[in-house]
């Protein structure tokens, strides 16, 4: 929807300080909604608040933070002069003292001047301190109520230590908001005080467990990071470890693209940890992790009508993700899979031949099986990523895809979204982008493939997980099957 006037040009973001590129509406760095910052207001205030003699001159004023929370851990409420109770210093209701206010200006503004008609009581301190911001306060000059305008503040003083130090430290639990700096954040990520959305914890993630590393980012272009990823390791009955890493891309064009791929994420991996240990061969404990992700992604159209109903688009369809996952057991590689998250072979000899492990559900990979297209033809279309499985209840028909490996050198697995791939389709563009110590320390590998994606543009959010995988140095001949 356009808007009826136009945004003030900020010269840094509220939320992190970085400065925005021109026309941006959300901020590169933070993912902050940019133009939903107010505009600065166009009147002076009608009250100064004294500050120390230092602080004048070029030095900022330093504004005193609002209290976040009243004494029954409330949202402190905002209030009109008029609407608090009590009376001026000469004993007058304040309803009474703002009236008289406002028609003392009414003829000041009709002649175009900001200050109140008639002589107005010398700033504190005489002339010498005017430079100095000063609150006129009627009790301070005699007869001033009937001169200043001004009315007693009946609030308490935002400046008292019982109001900084509720405004210097959150509630209990809570979050302060990024913009307003004094509003409690709500469990939707939104400032209960000012309403603006707060920057997401997922809109870069790392993690390094052992020798598995993943990272997530929420590239240059999208507002939030609709990826998620889950790394894990557990034991085989044997003792033996086994390695997992789970990631998931959220389609953009369903509802809660972000809480589809969270929830299917943390499915699939619990699954893999609960059925490994007990013997389940990995290949069947894949599957069955896929159809808990799957089960995961559809209740969450099931919820209760009525919820996030300030989400004009959550209920046009149901959560949808893709979901791409290995897991390395005793000499085996599984794979698994539906839509278009992708896993690469990238040997640790790289004069050997690399792999893509999986294919994808999509347009493009339909026209090329069905033999209607070469490669180059079908993905240089524009429908070429419009996928064909997903997870979700809206899905024609769950059909999960499993692999069974077992690589006879050692080398590298990549697990990552077309994020990623977009920017190293083939095999040998993937094992190109692949640092050479990726093998030793995946997490900085991994930091350097999103950095791959984010040079190349970034246009979507990036996740790649990355598992070295080891022979013993006896084992010679490989095997592949496909289900």
């Amino acid at each position: 929807m356009s808007q009826s006037h136009q945004q003030p040009a900020l010269s840094k973001c509220p939320g992190c300080a970085e400065p925005p590129a021109a026309g941006d509406l959300f901020c590169g760095a933070c993912g902050y909604d940019l133009s939903a910052v107010p505009g600065r207001p166009g009147d002076r205030p009608t009250m100064a608040i004294t500050v120390p003699p230092a602080a004048s001159g070029s030095e900022a004023v330093r504004w005193p933070a609002a209290a976040e929370t009243d004494s029954s851990d409330v949202p402190a409420p905002v209030h009109r002069p008029s609407d608090l109770p009590g009376t001026d210093s000469g004993g007058r209701p304040l309803a009474e003292q703002v009236q008289q206010r406002e028609q003392a200006q009414e003829p000041s503004a009709a002649a175009g001047q900001g200050a109140p008609v008639g002589p107005g009581p010398e700033p504190v301190g005489g002339p010498e301190s005017s430079a100095v911001p000063v609150r006129h306060d009627d009790r301070a000059v005699p007869g001033g109520a009937e001169h200043s305008g001004d009315f007693a503040l009946a609030a308490p003083d935002p400046r008292t230590a019982e109001h900084a130090a509720a405004a210097a430290a959150p509630a209990a639990g809570g979050k302060v908001c990024v913009a307003c700096r004094s509003g409690r954040v709500d469990p939707d990520g939104y400032c209960e005080n000012c309403g603006h959305a707060q920057p997401r914890e997922r809109d870069h993630m790392e993690q390094e467990l052992g020798s598995v590393a993943a990272v997530s980012d929420r590239g240059l272009r999208h507002h939030r990071n609709e990826d998620s990823f889950a790394v894990s390791s557990t034991a085989l009955p044997d003792g033996s470890p086994a390695v997992v890493a789970i990631v998931c891309d959220g389609v953009s064009s369903a509802s809660r693209p972000d809480e589809a791929s969270a929830a299917a994420a943390s499915a699939a991996n619990e699954s893999l940890l609960e059925s490994l240990p007990r013997g389940t061969h990995p290949q069947q404990a894949m599957h069955e992790a896929i159809v808990a992700a799957s089960e995961a992604v559809n209740a969450l159209a099931q919820e209760p009508a009525g919820a996030m109903e300030h989400d004009a688009h959550r209920h046009q369809n149901a959560p949808a993700c893709t979901l791409v996952g290995a897991v390395m057991a005793g000499e085996l590689l599984i794979v698994g899979w539906v839509g278009d998250s992708r896993v690469y072979w990238v040997p640790e000899d790289r004069s050997r031949p690399t792999a893509r492990l999986t294919e994808d559900d999509s347009w493009a990979a339909q026209m090329v099986a069905a033999g209607l297209m070469n490669e180059a033809e079908a993905y240089a279309d524009e429908r070429a990523h419009a996928i064909t499985g997903w997870l979700g209840a809206d899905a024609y028909e769950l059909e999960p895809h499993t692999a069974a490996f077992k690589p006879d050198r050692p080398g590298l697995v990549v697990v990552c979204t077309d994020g990623l791939w977009n920017y190293a389709e083939s095999a040998e563009e993937m094992a190109a982008a692949v640092p050479a110590d990726a093998q030793e320390h995946p997490l900085r590998g991994a930091q350097v493939l999103v950095g791959h994606a984010l040079d190349g543009g970034g246009h979507d959010n990036v996740t790649v997980a990355l598992l070295p995988f080891a022979v013993r140095p006896q084992g010679a001949g490989s095997a592949c099957e496909t289900v």
